[in-house]
C-alpha cells in the first residue's frame, strides 16, 4: 500500500472565505454563526446559520454560468480554485490524468429545487429552466471541479448525509493507497440554509433555537445545548501519492494513515447506545493506521451541540480510548469546531479534516467555544474550552456521524 499525504487545501465557509482567513479565525475561538440574511425567515422556529458572508460566485464561475448551478456547486468551485493554487500542478503534469475527483454533498441542490417547485406551481412545466437537473444533481460538484481543472481520474459523489465529506476523503485515500489514483480532490459541500432546509432541520427540533444569541448558540458538551446550527460551505483536501509529491517538490501539510467506517443499524437519527458504531469506527481507523489508542492525541469530534448526540460520544470515546482520555493524564484533547462554523452537514467530514491537517502542520488545537458549563458526562475530558492552545501533536482523529447510522472515523499524521 502506498502513502498518502495532503498536499492542498481550499474553504468556503462560516468562518471564512479562505484557509488562511478560517484559520485565523477558528484559532481566535471566534464564530461564524449569525442571523440568516439569504431569506425571511421570520415565522421559523430557528433564525440563525452559518452562512457564507460575502461569497461571490462571479468571482469563481462566469456570470453567465451562475444561474446554471446551485449554490453547493459555486461553493465546490471556489474551494478547488484555492486548492488547485495550493498545489501548484502544472497544467500539463499526466498526473492529472490520474486525479480523481470525490466530493461528497449530503442533499444536493436544495434552493434550486425550491424554486424549481415554486416556477412549476405558478407558470407552469413549460417554464422549467433545462438546468435544473444539472444544477440540483449532487455529483455535479465534482463533475464541474474536474471539468474546470483537467482533473480525468474517477469522478463521483458520496451521499451518507453528515459523514458525507469524511466518507469522500476515506475513498479517496484507499484509491490511492491500493495505486489506482496518483491523487485525488476530495472534500465536502452543502448549501441547504433555505427555507425548506432549515424547517425541516427544526420540524425535527434538531435545531438550537438561541435566535437572540447567534454567536453562543453552538455549545458542544455544554449542558444549555439546545440543537445544532445548519451551516453552509465546502472544504476541500488534495491527496496525492507520498512519492509523487515528494518528486515534484509540493508542500505537505500532513499525512493520512487510517481510515474506519461502520454502520448502527439502529436508529433513523439517534446514534446507537454508546455510540456503538461510532467506537466500531474510530477502532477500524486504529487497526487501519496500525496505532494505538494512546498514541492519538487531538480528536476533532463531530460534536454537533444536541443534548443525545453528544453524550454518546463522549461515551464512544471513553470506551475507546479508556484513561488516555482522561484530562489529567494529559493524553487526549478534544474539540468541536463545530461550535464555531456551525454545522456544513455534508461538507462537516471535509472542513474537519482540514483543520485536523492544519493543527498537525500548526502544532494548534483550535478550540470548542461556549463551553460554559459542561455536561456532566464530559467529566474527565479535556475538551479545549474558549482558547486555543498549542501543542506539537503527532496523530489526530476526526469524526463524522451521520442520519441513518453512518460513522467514518479519519486518523491524520504529522509529517515528516
Amino acid at each position: 500500500m502506498r502513502r498518502v499525504v495532503i498536499t492542498g487545501l481550499g474553504t468556503v465557509n462560516p468562518c471564512g472565505l479562505s484557509v488562511v482567513s478560517s484559520w485565523q479565525a477558528l484559532t481566535a475561538g471566534e464564530s461564524g454563526i449569525t442571523a440568516i440574511s439569504s431569506f425571511d425567515c421570520s415565522q421559523h422556529a430557528s433564525r440563525i446559520a452559518g452562512e457564507c458572508k460575502g461569497f461571490v460566485p462571479e468571482n469563481h464561475v462566469p456570470k453567465r454560468d451562475v444561474r446554471s448551478m446551485d449554490r453547493f456547486i459555486h461553493l465546490s468551485i471556489a474551494a478547488s480554485d484555492e486548492l488547485m493554487r495550493d498545489v501548484g500542478l502544472d497544467a500539463d503534469d499526466p498526473a492529472r490524468l490520474r486525479t480523481g475527483t470525490l466530493v461528497g454533498v449530503g442533499l444536493g441542490g436544495l434552493a434550486y429545487i425550491e424554486n424549481t417547485c415554486k416556477v412549476l406551481a405558478e407558470k407552469g412545466p413549460n417554464k422549467i429552466t433545462p438546468y435544473f437537473i444539472p444544477a440540483s444533481i449532487a455529483n455535479l460538484a465534482p463533475g464541474h471541479i474536474s471539468m474546470k481543472h483537467g482533473l480525468k481520474g474517477v469522478s463521483y459523489t458520496l451521499t451518507s448525509a453528515c459523514a458525507s465529506g469524511a466518507h469522500a476523503i476515506g475513498e479517496a485515500f484507499r484509491t490511492i493507497a491500493r495505486g489506482e489514483l496518483t491523487a485525488c480532490v476530495a472534500g465536502g459541500a452543502e448549501a441547504v440554509v433555505t427555507p425548506l432546509g432549515v424547517a425541516g432541520f427544526a420540524a425535527m427540533r434538531a435545531l438550537s433555537r438561541r435566535n437572540d444569541e447567534p454567536t453562543r448558540a453552538s455549545r458542544p458538551w455544554d449542558s444549555d445545548r439546545d440543537g445544532f446550527v445548519i451551516a453552509e460551505g465546502a472544504a476541500l483536501l488534495f491527496l496525492e501519492e507520498h512519492e509523487h509529491a515528494r518528486k515534484r517538490g509540493a508542500k505537505i501539510y500532513a499525512e493520512i494513515v487510517g481510515y474506519g467506517a461502520s454502520a448502527d443499524a439502529y436508529h433513523l437519527t439517534q446514534p446507537a447506545p454508546e455510540g456503538e458504531g461510532a467506537q466500531r469506527a474510530m477502532l477500524a481507523s486504529l487497526q487501519d493506521a496500525q496505532l494505538n489508542a494512546e498514541q492519538i492525541q487531538y480528536v476533532n469530534a463531530h460534536g454537533t451541540s444536541t443534548p443525545v448526540g453528544d453524550v454518546l460520544e463522549l461515551r464512544a470515546l471513553r470506551a475507546v480510548f479508556g484513561a488516555h482520555a482522561e484530562a489529567r493524564s494529559g493524553g487526549l484533547w478534544v474539540s468541536s469546531t463545530k461550535s464555531m462554523t456551525g454545522h456544513l452537514l455534508g461538507g462537516a467530514g471535509g472542513l474537519e479534516a482540514l483543520i485536523c491537517a492544519l493543527a498537525l502542520a500548526d502544532g494548534v488545537v483550535p478550540p470548542t467555544i461556549n463551553l460554559d458549563q459542561p455536561d456532566p458526562e464530559a467529566q474527565g475530558f479535556d475538551l479545549v474550552p474558549h482558547e486555543a492552545r498549542r501543542r506539537a501533536i503527532d496523530y489526530a482523529l476526526s469524526n463524522s456521524f451521520g442520519f441513518g447510522g453512518t460513522n467514518a472515523s479519519l486518523i491524520l499524521k504529522r509529517y515528516s
